[in-house]
């Protein structure tokens, strides 16, 4: 039975580590990591980040085998190169916190939409067909056998932007509705009244992983930060609980949805 390339690497690891003669935990502790986060990557519920696997290549004397493993196996990805980490710990979350100030949420876009936050001459043709299959892609995770809970605030100003193109955002918003009425979504809005308040600070997603360690994500045009300290991720925790509680409830978020959508028709 063949196996993925990220399946491949994971044998790998533990093939050295058994070679090597090292439990987890003395591997761990060669390489400046916890036991635990060795037994994670191994097991497959964590994946292994470029700077743990070159500390296990020193670990180990391998000689740079791992780094450059992880490079041939994801060159040809269809994300961007700095979304290739996150979109691992999403595949693997049980929860989602999403908060968007300007977009609809990747997950819940439609493909005309994906396109035209690409839109504008930063990226080519190509860029873009990537980037919108990569997009797509990742929203399997909401439809399949057990999908993750996904908790997304997005400002009013999201779902009132106008988009160059006649009867998208009509779209986009019948499938925000759609996808609204799913038991393991939940979809909630700021209303502009709110006026100014924490989350237009930017955006971010904090993801609840099933070791019940939590990991966040935030972005900006040019790259993405990764955030797994502790203290950090806490304080991102705080800023989640300060903006929903300044959105409106399930139910009034998704009647304003659909009085909006009236607007696009």
């Amino acid at each position: 039975m063949s196996v993925s390339a990220s399946e491949f690497l994971v044998r790998e690891l533990r093939r050295q580590r058994t070679l090597a003669g090292l439990t987890q935990d003395e591997l761990g502790e060669r390489a400046h990591f916890s036991g635990k986060q060795v037994s994670a990557v191994e097991l497959g519920t964590r994946p292994p980040r470029e700077d743990y696997l070159a500390a296990v290549d020193r670990a180990l004397d391998t000689g740079g085998l791992f780094v450059r493993l992880w490079a041939d196996l994801v060159k040809d990805d269809a994300a961007p190169v700095w979304l290739r980490e996150w979109i691992e710990f999403e595949r693997e979350a049980v929860l989602l916190r999403w908060y968007e100030p300007l977009y609809v949420p990747g997950l819940l876009q439609t493909e005309d939409y994906a396109r035209a936050t690409l839109a504008g001459g930063r990226f080519t043709v190509e860029e873009i067909d990537r980037a919108v299959a990569s997009r797509l892609d990742r929203q399997v995770i909401l439809t399949r056998e057990k999908p993750p809970q996904l908790v997304a605030v997005v400002d009013e100003a999201v779902i009132r932007r106008p988009v160059d193109r006649p009867g998208l955002m009509a779209a986009q918003l019948a499938r925000l509705v759609a996808l609204a009425e799913l038991d393991h979504v939940q979809l909630q809005v700021v209303p502009a009244e709110t006026g100014m308040y924490l989350g237009m600070a930017g955006q971010f997603i904090i993801a609840e992983l099933p070791d019940g360690d939590r990991v966040a994500h935030a972005d900006n045009q040019l790259t993405a930060q990764i955030v797994e300290q502790a203290a950090d991720v806490a304080r991102l925790s705080g800023t989640w609980e300060i903006v929903r509680n300044e959105a409106l409830s399930r139910r009034q978020s998704l009647d304003l949805i659909k009085e909006v959508a009236k607007t696009w028709t």
